[in-house]
Protein backbone atom coordinates (compact mmCIF):
# COMPACT_ATOMS: atom_id res chain seq x y z
CA UNK A 1 0.00 0.00 0.00
CA UNK A 2 2.43 2.27 0.79
CA UNK A 3 4.75 2.30 -2.64
CA UNK A 4 1.31 3.62 -4.11
CA UNK A 5 0.53 6.42 -1.77
CA UNK A 6 1.43 10.23 -2.36
CA UNK A 7 4.28 11.73 -0.98
CA UNK A 8 4.17 12.69 3.27
CA UNK A 9 4.98 16.08 3.71
CA UNK A 10 7.10 17.06 6.78
CA UNK A 11 7.67 20.66 8.27
CA UNK A 12 10.00 21.51 11.02
CA UNK A 13 12.50 24.72 10.95
CA UNK A 14 15.02 22.09 13.65
CA UNK A 15 17.63 20.61 11.17
CA UNK A 16 17.80 17.61 13.09
CA UNK A 17 14.32 17.24 14.15
CA UNK A 18 13.29 17.05 10.48
CA UNK A 19 16.35 15.08 9.67
CA UNK A 20 14.95 12.34 12.25
CA UNK A 21 11.01 12.44 11.01
CA UNK A 22 12.52 11.97 7.62
CA UNK A 23 14.48 8.97 9.22
CA UNK A 24 11.94 7.43 10.42
CA UNK A 25 9.25 7.91 8.20
CA UNK A 26 11.46 6.77 4.98
CA UNK A 27 12.54 3.01 7.09
CA UNK A 28 9.06 2.55 7.63
CA UNK A 29 8.51 2.83 3.38
CA UNK A 30 6.94 5.99 2.96
CA UNK A 31 8.27 8.90 0.67
CA UNK A 32 8.83 11.90 2.46
CA UNK A 33 8.99 15.27 1.68
CA UNK A 34 10.67 18.13 3.62
CA UNK A 35 10.57 21.87 4.03
CA UNK A 36 11.63 24.31 7.32
CA UNK A 37 8.74 26.59 6.65
CA UNK A 38 4.94 27.01 6.45
CA UNK A 39 5.24 29.09 4.06
CA UNK A 40 7.14 26.51 2.25
CA UNK A 41 4.65 23.72 2.53
CA UNK A 42 1.80 25.98 1.39
CA UNK A 43 3.63 26.52 -2.00
CA UNK A 44 4.43 22.65 -2.11
CA UNK A 45 1.16 22.04 -1.34
CA UNK A 46 0.01 24.50 -4.68
CA UNK A 47 1.44 21.74 -7.36
CA UNK A 48 1.85 18.65 -5.60
CA UNK A 49 -0.48 15.56 -3.55
CA UNK A 50 0.60 14.83 -0.35
CA UNK A 51 -1.14 12.33 1.81
CA UNK A 52 -0.60 13.98 5.14
CA UNK A 53 1.60 16.56 6.96
CA UNK A 54 3.56 16.73 10.01
CA UNK A 55 4.39 20.22 11.31
CA UNK A 56 5.22 21.88 14.45
CA UNK A 57 3.12 23.59 16.08
CA UNK A 58 6.01 26.33 16.57
CA UNK A 59 7.83 27.24 13.22
CA UNK A 60 9.75 30.51 11.91
CA UNK A 61 7.33 32.90 10.07
CA UNK A 62 3.87 31.29 10.10
CA UNK A 63 3.23 29.12 12.85
CA UNK A 64 1.77 25.50 12.59
CA UNK A 65 -1.41 26.79 13.85
CA UNK A 66 -2.14 29.42 11.43
CA UNK A 67 -0.94 26.75 8.74
CA UNK A 68 -2.86 24.82 9.74
CA UNK A 69 -6.57 27.20 9.31
CA UNK A 70 -5.01 27.91 5.94
CA UNK A 71 -5.10 24.11 5.12
CA UNK A 72 -8.49 23.88 6.13
CA UNK A 73 -10.10 26.05 4.15
CA UNK A 74 -7.89 25.04 0.80
CA UNK A 75 -7.59 21.65 1.19
CA UNK A 76 -9.88 20.40 3.98
CA UNK A 77 -9.57 16.86 3.40
CA UNK A 78 -5.57 16.74 3.81
CA UNK A 79 -4.63 14.99 7.11
CA UNK A 80 -2.27 17.34 9.44
CA UNK A 81 -0.41 16.21 12.60
CA UNK A 82 0.36 18.69 15.45
CA UNK A 83 3.78 18.17 17.21
CA UNK A 84 4.80 20.73 20.15
CA UNK A 85 6.93 20.97 22.86
CA UNK A 86 4.44 22.82 25.11
CA UNK A 87 1.44 20.83 25.06
CA UNK A 88 -1.76 21.39 27.51
CA UNK A 89 -4.56 19.61 28.08
CA UNK A 90 -6.82 23.09 26.91
CA UNK A 91 -4.17 23.16 23.60
CA UNK A 92 -4.94 19.78 22.81
CA UNK A 93 -8.63 20.05 22.53
CA UNK A 94 -8.53 23.30 20.67
CA UNK A 95 -6.08 22.03 17.90
CA UNK A 96 -8.12 19.00 17.42
CA UNK A 97 -11.37 21.28 16.83
CA UNK A 98 -9.18 23.24 14.09
CA UNK A 99 -9.11 20.42 12.21
CA UNK A 100 -5.84 18.64 13.34
CA UNK A 101 -6.05 14.74 12.47
CA UNK A 102 -3.54 14.19 15.76
CA UNK A 103 -1.55 15.83 18.23
CA UNK A 104 1.58 14.97 19.69
CA UNK A 105 3.52 16.35 23.00
CA UNK A 106 7.44 16.07 22.65
CA UNK A 107 8.44 14.32 23.84
CA UNK A 108 6.77 11.42 22.52
CA UNK A 109 7.71 7.58 21.66
CA UNK A 110 8.03 6.62 18.00
CA UNK A 111 5.24 4.33 18.28
CA UNK A 112 3.15 7.05 18.49
CA UNK A 113 4.29 8.77 15.48
CA UNK A 114 3.75 5.38 13.72
CA UNK A 115 0.62 4.91 14.28
CA UNK A 116 -0.75 8.25 13.85
CA UNK A 117 1.00 8.13 10.13
CA UNK A 118 -0.51 4.67 9.56
CA UNK A 119 -3.49 5.42 10.19
CA UNK A 120 -3.58 8.87 7.71
CA UNK A 121 -2.44 6.11 5.12
CA UNK A 122 -5.18 3.99 5.90
CA UNK A 123 -7.71 6.62 5.58
CA UNK A 124 -6.07 7.58 2.10
CA UNK A 125 -6.41 4.28 0.93
CA UNK A 126 -9.99 3.95 1.68
CA UNK A 127 -10.89 7.53 0.57
CA UNK A 128 -9.30 6.03 -2.98
CA UNK A 129 -11.01 3.23 -2.87
CA UNK A 130 -14.85 4.81 -2.09
CA UNK A 131 -14.15 7.28 -5.23
CA UNK A 132 -13.03 4.33 -7.35
CA UNK A 133 -16.83 2.33 -6.04
CA UNK A 134 -18.77 5.84 -6.36
CA UNK A 135 -17.09 5.97 -10.28
CA UNK A 136 -18.13 2.37 -10.89
CA UNK A 137 -21.45 2.52 -9.19
CA UNK A 138 -24.12 0.48 -11.16
CA UNK A 139 -21.60 -0.95 -13.62
CA UNK A 140 -21.61 -4.56 -13.56
CA UNK A 141 -19.12 -5.99 -16.15
CA UNK A 142 -20.13 -10.02 -15.94
CA UNK A 143 -19.62 -12.80 -18.54
CA UNK A 144 -23.56 -13.08 -18.86
CA UNK A 145 -23.78 -9.33 -19.82
CA UNK A 146 -23.08 -10.78 -23.59
CA UNK A 147 -25.89 -12.71 -24.62
CA UNK A 148 -26.70 -14.52 -27.57
CA UNK A 149 -26.49 -18.34 -28.71
CA UNK A 150 -25.20 -18.18 -31.75
CA UNK A 151 -22.06 -19.77 -32.60
CA UNK A 152 -20.01 -16.41 -33.14
CA UNK A 153 -20.64 -15.68 -29.60
CA UNK A 154 -20.11 -18.29 -27.39
CA UNK A 155 -16.52 -18.56 -29.25
CA UNK A 156 -16.47 -14.99 -27.96
CA UNK A 157 -17.51 -16.02 -24.73
CA UNK A 158 -14.83 -18.68 -24.52
CA UNK A 159 -11.89 -16.74 -25.71
CA UNK A 160 -12.79 -13.94 -23.11
CA UNK A 161 -12.52 -17.33 -20.24
CA UNK A 162 -9.04 -17.68 -21.86
CA UNK A 163 -7.67 -14.80 -22.09
CA UNK A 164 -8.99 -12.34 -19.25
CA UNK A 165 -6.56 -14.28 -16.21
CA UNK A 166 -3.56 -13.37 -18.28
CA UNK A 167 -2.13 -9.95 -18.66
CA UNK A 168 -2.15 -9.90 -22.60
CA UNK A 169 -2.87 -6.60 -24.01
CA UNK A 170 -6.16 -7.06 -25.93
CA UNK A 171 -7.55 -5.05 -28.90
CA UNK A 172 -11.20 -4.94 -29.74
CA UNK A 173 -12.21 -4.07 -33.50
CA UNK A 174 -15.96 -4.13 -34.47
CA UNK A 175 -18.44 -1.67 -35.41
CA UNK A 176 -20.14 0.73 -33.16
CA UNK A 177 -22.77 -0.92 -30.93
CA UNK A 178 -21.26 -4.17 -31.26
CA UNK A 179 -20.51 -4.65 -27.77
CA UNK A 180 -16.72 -3.90 -27.51
CA UNK A 181 -16.89 -2.34 -24.27
CA UNK A 182 -18.98 -5.55 -22.61
CA UNK A 183 -15.97 -7.67 -23.73
CA UNK A 184 -13.44 -4.96 -21.90
CA UNK A 185 -15.39 -4.90 -19.10
CA UNK A 186 -15.86 -8.54 -19.10
CA UNK A 187 -11.66 -8.98 -19.63
CA UNK A 188 -11.52 -7.19 -16.10
CA UNK A 189 -14.38 -8.51 -14.26
CA UNK A 190 -12.68 -11.85 -14.98
CA UNK A 191 -8.76 -10.93 -13.98
CA UNK A 192 -6.79 -11.16 -11.59
CA UNK A 193 -6.79 -7.16 -11.51
CA UNK A 194 -10.58 -7.22 -10.69
CA UNK A 195 -9.96 -5.72 -7.54
CA UNK A 196 -8.30 -2.77 -8.81
CA UNK A 197 -9.41 -0.10 -10.42
CA UNK A 198 -10.83 -0.34 -14.07
CA UNK A 199 -10.36 3.20 -15.75
CA UNK A 200 -11.68 3.94 -19.57
CA UNK A 201 -11.11 6.63 -21.82
CA UNK A 202 -13.06 7.47 -24.75
CA UNK A 203 -10.06 9.14 -27.15
CA UNK A 204 -12.80 10.69 -29.52
CA UNK A 205 -14.67 12.35 -26.44
CA UNK A 206 -12.00 14.58 -25.26
CA UNK A 207 -10.04 17.18 -27.53
CA UNK A 208 -6.62 16.09 -28.84
CA UNK A 209 -4.72 18.98 -26.98
CA UNK A 210 -6.11 17.31 -23.82
CA UNK A 211 -6.13 14.02 -24.19
CA UNK A 212 -2.28 13.39 -23.52
CA UNK A 213 -2.79 15.11 -20.02
CA UNK A 214 -5.88 13.17 -19.75
CA UNK A 215 -3.90 10.25 -20.12
CA UNK A 216 -0.57 10.55 -18.57
CA UNK A 217 -1.68 13.45 -16.09
CA UNK A 218 -0.02 17.00 -15.85
CA UNK A 219 2.42 19.31 -14.08
CA UNK A 220 1.57 22.54 -12.41
CA UNK A 221 2.06 25.73 -15.46
CA UNK A 222 2.81 23.13 -17.81
CA UNK A 223 0.09 24.72 -19.80
CA UNK A 224 -2.88 27.65 -19.79
CA UNK A 225 -4.70 26.39 -16.62
CA UNK A 226 -2.45 24.14 -15.27
CA UNK A 227 -3.08 25.65 -11.67
CA UNK A 228 -1.64 22.16 -10.20
CA UNK A 229 -0.47 18.67 -10.66
CA UNK A 230 -2.69 16.39 -11.72
CA UNK A 231 -2.46 12.65 -11.85
CA UNK A 232 -3.25 10.82 -15.30
CA UNK A 233 -5.17 8.06 -15.88
CA UNK A 234 -2.98 5.37 -15.99
CA UNK A 235 -1.61 6.21 -12.43
CA UNK A 236 -5.35 6.06 -11.32
CA UNK A 237 -5.52 2.43 -13.16
CA UNK A 238 -1.51 1.69 -11.33
CA UNK A 239 -2.43 -2.14 -10.82
CA UNK A 240 -5.78 -2.60 -12.47
CA UNK A 241 -6.82 -2.42 -16.34
CA UNK A 242 -7.07 0.67 -18.56
CA UNK A 243 -9.32 0.44 -21.34
CA UNK A 244 -8.96 3.03 -24.71
CA UNK A 245 -12.07 3.00 -26.72
CA UNK A 246 -11.57 4.68 -30.27
CA UNK A 247 -7.99 4.47 -30.34
CA UNK A 248 -8.04 4.82 -33.85
CA UNK A 249 -9.16 8.32 -33.37
CA UNK A 250 -6.05 9.08 -31.41
CA UNK A 251 -2.96 11.44 -33.32
CA UNK A 252 0.59 9.81 -34.11
CA UNK A 253 2.40 11.90 -32.01
CA UNK A 254 0.24 10.79 -28.84
CA UNK A 255 0.02 6.72 -30.43
CA UNK A 256 4.35 7.26 -30.37
CA UNK A 257 4.00 7.76 -26.17
CA UNK A 258 1.90 5.41 -25.96
CA UNK A 259 3.83 3.04 -28.10
CA UNK A 260 6.22 3.68 -25.18
CA UNK A 261 4.18 3.22 -22.48
CA UNK A 262 3.29 -0.14 -23.70
CA UNK A 263 6.96 -1.32 -24.03
CA UNK A 264 8.01 -1.18 -19.92
CA UNK A 265 4.70 0.95 -18.28
CA UNK A 266 7.12 4.17 -18.23
CA UNK A 267 5.72 7.44 -18.51
CA UNK A 268 6.43 11.09 -18.12
CA UNK A 269 4.00 13.94 -17.15
CA UNK A 270 3.02 16.47 -19.53
CA UNK A 271 5.49 19.19 -18.65
CA UNK A 272 7.20 16.92 -16.28
CA UNK A 273 10.83 15.31 -16.69
CA UNK A 274 10.51 12.73 -14.33
CA UNK A 275 10.03 9.22 -15.38
CA UNK A 276 7.37 7.29 -14.08
CA UNK A 277 6.56 3.65 -13.83
CA UNK A 278 2.93 1.94 -13.42
CA UNK A 279 1.49 -1.77 -13.38
CA UNK A 280 -1.19 -1.31 -16.23
CA UNK A 281 -2.97 -3.71 -18.01
CA UNK A 282 -4.12 -1.90 -21.48
CA UNK A 283 -7.24 -2.67 -23.87
CA UNK A 284 -7.76 -0.84 -26.77
CA UNK A 285 -10.72 -0.80 -29.71
CA UNK A 286 -11.85 1.02 -32.36
CA UNK A 287 -14.36 0.74 -35.03
CA UNK A 288 -11.98 2.09 -37.62
CA UNK A 289 -11.20 -0.18 -40.43
CA UNK A 290 -7.54 -0.23 -38.88
CA UNK A 291 -6.20 -1.40 -42.17
CA UNK A 292 -6.98 1.03 -44.17
CA UNK A 293 -5.65 4.18 -41.50
CA UNK A 294 -2.39 2.94 -41.23
CA UNK A 295 -2.86 2.44 -44.85
CA UNK A 296 -3.44 6.28 -44.82
CA UNK A 297 -0.65 6.91 -42.71
CA UNK A 298 -3.22 7.92 -39.52
CA UNK A 299 -2.23 5.02 -37.35
CA UNK A 300 1.10 3.90 -36.41
CA UNK A 301 1.79 0.12 -37.56
CA UNK A 302 4.36 -0.92 -35.15
CA UNK A 303 1.51 0.37 -32.38
CA UNK A 304 -0.48 -1.92 -34.09
CA UNK A 305 1.30 -4.69 -33.85
CA UNK A 306 1.60 -3.89 -30.06
CA UNK A 307 -1.62 -3.86 -29.39
CA UNK A 308 -2.77 -7.01 -31.28
CA UNK A 309 -1.71 -9.22 -29.09
CA UNK A 310 -5.07 -10.64 -28.86
CA UNK A 311 -7.82 -9.70 -31.01
CA UNK A 312 -11.34 -9.44 -30.32
CA UNK A 313 -13.64 -9.41 -33.63
CA UNK A 314 -17.58 -9.00 -32.15
CA UNK A 315 -19.64 -10.02 -35.17
CA UNK A 316 -22.39 -7.28 -36.37
CA UNK A 317 -26.04 -8.22 -35.12
CA UNK A 318 -27.18 -8.73 -38.77
CA UNK A 319 -24.57 -11.86 -39.00
CA UNK A 320 -26.16 -12.97 -35.35
CA UNK A 321 -29.59 -14.74 -36.64
CA UNK A 322 -32.11 -15.26 -33.95
CA UNK A 323 -29.75 -13.73 -31.66
CA UNK A 324 -31.27 -10.58 -32.98
CA UNK A 325 -35.36 -11.87 -30.83
CA UNK A 326 -33.09 -12.72 -27.93
CA UNK A 327 -31.59 -9.83 -27.36
CA UNK A 328 -35.04 -8.03 -27.98
CA UNK A 329 -37.04 -9.95 -25.48
CA UNK A 330 -33.94 -9.42 -22.84
CA UNK A 331 -34.22 -5.66 -23.16
CA UNK A 332 -37.69 -5.64 -23.72
CA UNK A 333 -37.83 -7.43 -20.20
CA UNK A 334 -35.89 -4.76 -18.60
CA UNK A 335 -37.53 -1.55 -20.41
CA UNK A 336 -41.02 -3.77 -19.52
CA UNK A 337 -39.83 -3.99 -15.44
CA UNK A 338 -38.69 -0.64 -15.40
CA UNK A 339 -41.49 1.17 -17.22
CA UNK A 340 -44.04 -1.07 -14.84
CA UNK A 341 -45.64 -2.36 -17.97
CA UNK A 342 -46.43 -6.47 -18.65
CA UNK A 343 -45.30 -6.19 -21.86
CA UNK A 344 -45.26 -10.29 -22.87
CA UNK A 345 -43.58 -10.44 -26.14
CA UNK A 346 -43.35 -9.63 -30.19
CA UNK A 347 -46.21 -10.21 -32.54
CA UNK A 348 -45.46 -12.06 -35.19
CA UNK A 349 -45.60 -9.40 -37.87
CA UNK A 350 -43.07 -7.53 -35.95
CA UNK A 351 -40.55 -10.26 -35.35
CA UNK A 352 -40.43 -10.32 -38.62
CA UNK A 353 -40.24 -6.87 -38.86
CA UNK A 354 -37.42 -6.76 -36.45
CA UNK A 355 -35.32 -9.75 -38.04
CA UNK A 356 -35.33 -8.20 -41.49
CA UNK A 357 -34.09 -5.12 -40.55
CA UNK A 358 -29.97 -4.74 -41.02
CA UNK A 359 -28.98 -3.28 -37.75
CA UNK A 360 -26.06 -1.17 -38.83
CA UNK A 361 -26.20 0.80 -35.44
CA UNK A 362 -26.16 -3.26 -34.05
CA UNK A 363 -27.12 -3.94 -30.30
CA UNK A 364 -26.99 -0.62 -29.53
CA UNK A 365 -29.89 0.44 -32.20
CA UNK A 366 -31.72 -2.60 -31.31
CA UNK A 367 -31.95 -1.88 -27.55
CA UNK A 368 -32.91 1.96 -28.89
CA UNK A 369 -35.55 0.46 -30.81
CA UNK A 370 -36.87 -1.69 -28.19
CA UNK A 371 -36.90 1.31 -25.65
CA UNK A 372 -38.90 3.14 -27.75
CA UNK A 373 -41.61 0.38 -28.61
CA UNK A 374 -41.83 -0.34 -24.92
CA UNK A 375 -42.90 3.30 -24.26
CA UNK A 376 -45.34 3.79 -27.36
CA UNK A 377 -46.95 0.26 -26.84
CA UNK A 378 -49.95 -0.03 -24.67
CA UNK A 379 -51.30 -3.69 -25.61
CA UNK A 380 -49.59 -6.90 -23.90
CA UNK A 381 -47.08 -7.45 -27.27
CA UNK A 382 -45.01 -5.05 -29.32
CA UNK A 383 -47.05 -4.65 -32.24
CA UNK A 384 -45.23 -3.15 -35.71
CA UNK A 385 -46.77 0.02 -35.41
CA UNK A 386 -44.66 0.69 -32.11
CA UNK A 387 -41.63 -0.43 -34.36
CA UNK A 388 -40.09 2.84 -36.56
CA UNK A 389 -40.26 2.13 -40.23
CA UNK A 390 -36.72 1.89 -40.82
CA UNK A 391 -36.47 3.67 -43.98
CA UNK A 392 -33.98 6.32 -42.59
CA UNK A 393 -32.03 3.37 -40.95
CA UNK A 394 -31.80 1.22 -44.29
CA UNK A 395 -29.83 4.03 -45.84
CA UNK A 396 -27.29 3.65 -43.31
CA UNK A 397 -26.29 -0.13 -44.51
CA UNK A 398 -22.90 -0.55 -44.64
CA UNK A 399 -21.27 -1.45 -47.57
CA UNK A 400 -17.94 -2.33 -49.27
CA UNK A 401 -16.54 -1.68 -52.31
CA UNK A 402 -14.57 -4.81 -52.32
CA UNK A 403 -16.76 -8.23 -52.92
CA UNK A 404 -16.68 -10.86 -50.13
CA UNK A 405 -13.92 -13.50 -50.29
CA UNK A 406 -15.43 -16.72 -51.46
CA UNK A 407 -18.40 -16.43 -53.17
CA UNK A 408 -19.63 -17.17 -56.56
CA UNK A 409 -21.58 -15.30 -58.66
CA UNK A 410 -24.76 -17.09 -57.53
CA UNK A 411 -24.22 -16.71 -54.06
CA UNK A 412 -23.74 -12.85 -54.77
CA UNK A 413 -26.58 -12.51 -56.67
CA UNK A 414 -28.73 -13.93 -54.34
CA UNK A 415 -27.12 -11.85 -51.04
CA UNK A 416 -28.07 -8.95 -53.86
CA UNK A 417 -31.52 -10.10 -54.22
CA UNK A 418 -32.07 -10.96 -50.76
CA UNK A 419 -31.06 -7.45 -50.08
CA UNK A 420 -33.53 -5.48 -52.23
CA UNK A 421 -36.50 -8.00 -50.97
CA UNK A 422 -35.55 -6.96 -47.48
CA UNK A 423 -35.90 -2.95 -47.98
CA UNK A 424 -38.89 -3.27 -50.31
CA UNK A 425 -40.57 -5.54 -47.21
CA UNK A 426 -39.26 -3.04 -44.86
CA UNK A 427 -40.54 -0.01 -47.01
CA UNK A 428 -43.85 -1.61 -47.07
CA UNK A 429 -44.45 -2.83 -43.57
CA UNK A 430 -44.25 -6.36 -44.46
CA UNK A 431 -47.45 -6.04 -46.73
CA UNK A 432 -47.08 -9.00 -49.47
CA UNK A 433 -49.45 -7.21 -51.55
CA UNK A 434 -47.32 -3.62 -51.58
CA UNK A 435 -44.25 -5.33 -51.95
CA UNK A 436 -45.45 -7.68 -54.91
CA UNK A 437 -46.59 -4.26 -56.35
CA UNK A 438 -43.38 -2.28 -56.07
CA UNK A 439 -41.38 -4.79 -57.65
CA UNK A 440 -43.85 -5.33 -59.90
CA UNK A 441 -44.34 -9.49 -59.46
CA UNK A 442 -47.57 -11.79 -58.54
CA UNK A 443 -47.44 -11.67 -54.73
CA UNK A 444 -47.28 -15.86 -55.80
CA UNK A 445 -43.50 -15.03 -57.19
CA UNK A 446 -43.10 -12.83 -53.84
CA UNK A 447 -43.56 -15.89 -52.15
CA UNK A 448 -41.62 -18.29 -53.85
CA UNK A 449 -38.71 -15.80 -53.91
CA UNK A 450 -38.50 -15.04 -50.03
CA UNK A 451 -39.00 -18.82 -49.09
CA UNK A 452 -35.78 -19.50 -51.74
CA UNK A 453 -33.71 -16.55 -49.94
CA UNK A 454 -34.95 -17.82 -46.27
CA UNK A 455 -36.59 -14.45 -45.72
CA UNK A 456 -39.34 -15.65 -43.03
CA UNK A 457 -42.02 -15.75 -45.41
CA UNK A 458 -44.52 -17.01 -42.81
CA UNK A 459 -44.27 -13.84 -40.68
CA UNK A 460 -45.32 -11.44 -43.54
CA UNK A 461 -48.64 -9.92 -43.64
CA UNK A 462 -51.37 -11.15 -46.42
CA UNK A 463 -54.00 -8.78 -47.60
CA UNK A 464 -56.91 -8.37 -50.02
CA UNK A 465 -55.36 -7.24 -53.52
CA UNK A 466 -57.23 -4.17 -54.92
CA UNK A 467 -58.89 -3.88 -58.14
CA UNK A 468 -56.39 -3.06 -60.10
CA UNK A 469 -53.79 -5.80 -58.29
CA UNK A 470 -56.28 -8.03 -58.88
CA UNK A 471 -56.42 -7.52 -62.65
CA UNK A 472 -52.56 -7.72 -62.86
CA UNK A 473 -52.17 -10.73 -61.26
CA UNK A 474 -54.29 -12.81 -63.59
CA UNK A 475 -52.81 -11.44 -66.61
Amino acid sequence: MKAKLPPLLIIDDERNMRLSLEAAMIDEGYTVKSVDSAEQGLALLEHEAVFMVITDARLSGMSGYVFLEQVRARWPNLPVLIITAYATPRLAVEVIKAGAIDYLAKPFAPEELLHAVARCAERHALLLDNAALRAHVGEVYQLDCIIGEAGVVRDLRQLIQTVAPTNATVLILGESGTGKELIAGALHALSQRHQANYVRINCAAIPETLLESELFGHEKGAFTGALKQKLGRVEEADGGTIFLDEIGDMSRPLQAKLLRFLEDGTFTRVGGNEELKVDVRLIAATNRDIVDAIRRDQFREDLFHRLNVVQFRPPPLRERGDDVLLLANHFLRQFSQAMNKSIQGFSRAAAAQLQAHHWPGNVRELRNVIERAAILENSAEIMPESLPDFQLETRLRKRSDVLPANQSLDELMANYEREIMTTALECNHFSLTRTAEQLKISRHALRYRMQRLNICPETAFEEEPTAASGKDSSR
